[in-house]
Parts: structure tokens; C-alpha cells; sequence
């Protein structure tokens, strides 16, 4: 639990608040019992009749203690909200700079509904962890002291009593409540990115299942995820409900023994009532101490799946002191070996691409495609051999460098659920519109934008539903013309494409071009520009 603690570590600004949450916690947590305690004395005294006087203290006591409760419950709320939603926003911000410096080939099988649940419900983990396990457990354990050695000075024999029983709940019944939870709440974490990934990846492909009749299949592997997440819901909270009846006994056991030690003890009648009523109250500072270790279960297993995606090795190492970009745009890639987890996919691979020419890089699915374009977008660590931009090897270039140089299209080319124009200032944030123009009539996709009612204002609706697929490319296409890269690199861009279309697209891509370099990543070299011929065959 270290290591994870190190994970979430408050920063020094967020200790101060932490700990006025602690006081606050543990003023509140006094305040109930001191209110129970107080009554108890002031009810069993005024019964007697005794003067005003006598009961004054006690009266504004209680008004203190009650005002009080609620006040420092309400401080205490504000400064842990604000101090745990500091540590998760910097947890968080940390998660999403990992996740950049691993994607996309660090991160490896994860699938993209399991890393969106890591990203935002076991990273919210950390609210729970300092919300419902570390806080509460100091507020009782501070509370609960304060609360025996009370009891003791009025009554040694039963703040002894008072003692066992609050040990007893401290420890033992949180160690039962965390092992019957254990496998359940580790379960849970699982189960629930499972679940994230197949509701995620069915909305996905919900077309293609229904064109296929593949909906029961479909349905049925989501409905066992949800299955086996549900079962697990149902063992933790059998386990909370085992958890607050243990915690019962202990503070009922801690009353009557208050009630038997007192009844035998030479004490007068108010005292013996707070023996016998202040141990319940410990009831409110003892309540989290089972639903504390259920939760930290299931924190230690949520946030060791984000230890385990920080812990991920990265993919590309960024020089030390990176080399300036070079004048020349030349490409040469000698002898070059790449691959993921020590299984190359690329072997011994040589190609020159000169500066501003087409070139044809082909093989079947599997040969190294696009293992060829995330080395020549610094995605990826070559194993051996080198790839040079200008004479200068790209392990040698910052990547952001290379990547303001090399720019790439793919098959999958993501359009966002928004205006044509938001999509395009991705790549030139501040563009004129008369530069978005330029782009998309360059691309091919002017004439059609300006026919639109809304022209570049036009929603394009989820991943460009109201697109059709070359339109999308085209679309991608002018973004990375917008982006002024000097290389272009194609990765299947025709993929979903029928044949016809196809070739049009690349004929308009490659003349859009430019001066620019084009490397075209292919299995279908013959719908390329015939004046273009295969420079590498992969096999």
C-alpha cells in the first residue's frame, strides 16, 4: 500500500487543508459525543430538581455541542473535498501525461473502453481513499481515544471496557470485513473496466453487429460482464452489512458493560448515565470503520491498475539533449529492426525517400506497415538500425520536432463530434478561415463544404457519422495539409474504401501534396498513381 500511497502523496499546499479537515473531523466527532454525554448528565440531573443554576452550564453545553456538530461537520466536508479534488486533479493530470507518452504503441492490448475507465473511475479512486479511508480513520481513532480516557477518569473499570471494545472495532472487525471483501472488492475494479470496454466497443461497432446479425452474441458477452460485475457488488455489501453488525455488537457490548460496572460502582446517578449512553455515540465516530477497510480494498485494487499503466514501459526515450531539426527533409532508413515486447515486426529494413518525391511502401496485413509509420512518427524505439531525417538520426530529435516535420493519415483517422471548423483548427489553432479554405478546396472537399448550408460551420456528427467515408479522409486530409508538415505519411488511407473512390482519393492526395514528401503505406499499390511505383515490398 506504500507504493500507492506515493502515488496519490498530497502536494505540500494540500497538507495544511488535510490537516484543518482532520481537526475538524475530530471537533465534529467530539461535539456528538460530548452533546450525548452532556444530556445524559443534564437529563438524570434535572430529574432531581435541583436549581437553575446548577443546570446553566450544562444547558449552553449542550447548544455548543449540537451548533458545533454541524458546524465543524460542514469544515470539515469543505476542507477534504477541496484537498482530495487537488491530489485527484494532480493524480489525474499525471495519468494523462503517461497516457501520452505511452500512446500509441505503449499501450500495448489495452482496449480503449478499459483505459477510459482507468482514466476516470480508478483514478477516482483517490477521492475515496482520502474521503472514506485515511480521513475517517484518523477522526475515529483520535475521537475514539479521547472518548476512553473520558470514560476512564470517571470510571477506570469501564473505560477499560470501552477500550477492548473500541479495539475490537478498530481491528478486528475491519480485518474480517476486509478479508471476506477482499477477493470481491479486487474483483470489482476488473469487472468494471471489462464492462467499460465492451459497452464502449459495442456503441462502436453497433452497425457492423447489427449488418452481421451479430446482436445476441454481442449482447450476451456484455450481459456476463455485467453478470460477474453484479456478483461482486452483491459480496461487497454482504460483507459492508457483516461489517456494521459486528460494529453494533461492539459499541452495544461497550454500553452494557457501562451499565454493569456502573450499576456496581459507587457513582452517582448522572454519571452512571453517561457511562451507560456515552458509548453509543461512539457508534457515529466508529460507523466508517467497516465500510474504511471494505473501501480500501477496493482503492488498493483500483489504483494499482493505474500504478500499473504508469508503470508501463515508454515506448520512445526523448534524448538529452536533443539535436536541432536539420535543413533537409531526406528520409533514409538502414538496416531497421522494430517490433513490440521483444518481437520485431520490421527486420533489417533499408528504403531513401528523397525530399519532396512519392513513394510506395507495401506488403499483406501483418508485414510492418504501420509498425514503419510509428517509427517515423517517434512513436516507437527502433531495436536496431536507424531512420534519418537531413542526416540526423530521429533517436537524436525531440519528438514533438519530428512530428511538426512528419505528419501521418491513417485508415482510422479520428473526425470529432463537432463543426468542420473546429476539426481543422485542431491542426492550426488561430487559422483564418480563408487558410481553411485553401485547406479543404486542396483536399478536394471545398466544393462540397461550400454547398453545405452551414459551410464551415457544419456539424459533423459522432466520429463523422454525417460523412461519408471519403469525406472523412478528405476531411483528415486537410487537416494535415493545414499542420504544414514537409512529410506526408500515408497509413492505409483507403482502407474502407471501394476501389473506385479509392483511386480518386489518392490521386487527389498525392497531387495535393505538393512539394511535400508522400510515403504511401499499402496493400493495394495498384489504386496508387500509376507514375508511382512500389520502392519497398514488406513481407
Amino acid at each position: 500500500m506504500s507504493v500507492l500511497m506515493a502515488l496519490v502523496k498530497p502536494e505540500p499546499n494540500v497538507r495544511p487543508r488535510l490537516a484543518l479537515a482532520v481537526l475538524a473531523g475530530v471537533l465534529a466527532s467530539g461535539s456528538a459525543i460530548g452533546l450525548l454525554a452532556t444530556s445524559a448528565w443534564l437529563i438524570t440531573t434535572a430529574a432531581a430538581q435541583p436549581p437553575v443554576l446548577t443546570l446553566l452550564v450544562a444547558i449552553v453545553a449542550v447548544r455548543a455541542f449540537g451548533v458545533g456538530r454541524g458546524v465543524f461537520r460542514y469544515v470539515e466536508r469543505l476542507a477534504a473535498h477541496d484537498a482530495a479534488y487537488r491530489v485527484l486533479g494532480a493524480t489525474r493530470s499525471r495519468v494523462t501525461g503517461r497516457l501520452e507518452e505511452l500512446a500509441p504503441a505503449g499501450l500495448g492490448p489495452m482496449r480503449s473502453g478499459d483505459l477510459l475507465a482507468r482514466l476516470l473511475l480508478d483514478v477516482d479512486a483517490v477521492l475515496d481513499l482520502w474521503l472514506r479511508v485515511v480521513l475517517p480513520l484518523l477522526v475515529a481513532s483520535v475521537t475514539a481515544l479521547a472518548t476512553v480516557g473520558l470514560l476512564a477518569v470517571l470510571l477506570p473499570a469501564a473505560g477499560a471496557a470501552v477500550a477492548v471494545a473500541v479495539a475490537l472495532a478498530c481491528t478486528l472487525v475491519p480485518w474480517l470485513t476486509a478479508y471476506s471483501a477482499r477477493r470481491a472488492e479486487a474483483a470489482i475494479a476488473g469487472d468494471r473496466g471489462e464492462v467499460a470496454a465492451n459497452a464502449t466497443e459495442t456503441l462502436l461497432t453497433a452497425a457492423d453487429v447489427v449488418a452481421f446479425n451479430a446482436t445476441d452474441a454481442v449482447l450476451a458477452a456484455f450481459g456476463e460482464a455485467d453478470a460477474r460485475l453484479a456478483a461482486a457488488e452483491r459480496r461487497s455489501a454482504w460483507s459492508a452489512g457483516l461489517g456494521n453488525a459486528l460494529l453494533v455488537l461492539c459499541v452495544g457490548g461497550a454500553s452494557v458493560a457501562g451499565l454493569v460496572l456502573g450499576s456496581g460502582a459507587d457513582i452517582s446517578g448522572p454519571v452512571f448515565a453517561v457511562l451507560v449512553l456515552t458509548p453509543l455515540a461512539l457508534a457515529d465516530a466508529l460507523g466508517g470503520i467497516p465500510a474504511t477497510a471494505q473501501v480500501a480494498m477496493r482503492v488498493k485494487a483500483s489504483l494499482q491498475r493505474v500504478q500499473d499503466l504508469l508503470s508501463a514501459p515508454t515506448p520512445v526515450h526523448e534524448p538529452a539533449t536533443p539535436h536541432e531539426l536539420p535543413a533537409g527533409r531526406d528520409l533514409v532508413i538502414s538496416h531497421l529492426t522494430a517490433g513490440y515486447d521483444n518481437h520485431p515486426v520490421l527486420r533489417d529494413v533499408g528504403l531513401t525517400v528523397a525530399a519532396g518525391s512519392r513513394v510506395v511502401v507495401t506488403g499483406p496485413s501483418g508485414s510492418g506497415k504501420s509498425t514503419l509509420a510509428a517509427v517515423l512518427l517517434r512513436f516507437l524505439e527502433p531495436t536496431s538500425g536507424q531512420v534519418a531525417l537531413g542526416g540526423v538520426s530521429l533517436t537524436d530529435l525531440n519528438g514533438d520536432d519530428v512530428r511538426s516535420v512528419i505528419g501521418l493519415l491513417t485508415q482510422e483517422s479520428h473526425v470529432f463530434d463537432t463543426s468542420i471548423r473546429e476539426n481543422l483548427l485542431l491542426a492550426k489553432p488561430g487559422a483564418s478561415d480563408l487558410m481553411l479554405w485553401r485547406a479543404l478546396y486542396r483536399a478536394r472537399l471545398g466544393e462540397f463544404v461550400y454547398g453545405l448550408p452551414e459551410g464551415l460551420s457544419t456539424m459533423v456528427g459522432e466520429h463523422g457519422a454525417r460523412l461519408s467515408g471519403g469525406e472523412r479522409q478528405r476531411l483528415a486530409f486537410a487537416r494535415l495539409l493545414l499542420a504544414d508538415h514537409d512529410v506526408l505519411v500515408l497509413d492505409e488511407p483507403t482502407e474502407h474504401l471501394d476501389e473506385e473512390t479509392a483511386q480518386v482519393l489518392l490521386a487527389d492526395l498525392f497531387a495535393a501534396a505538393g512539394h511535400r514528401t508522400v510515403v504511401l503505406l499499402t496493400h493495394r499499390p495498384e489504386l496508387a498513381p500509376h507514375t508511382t511505383q512500389p520502392a519497398l515490398v514488406l513481407p
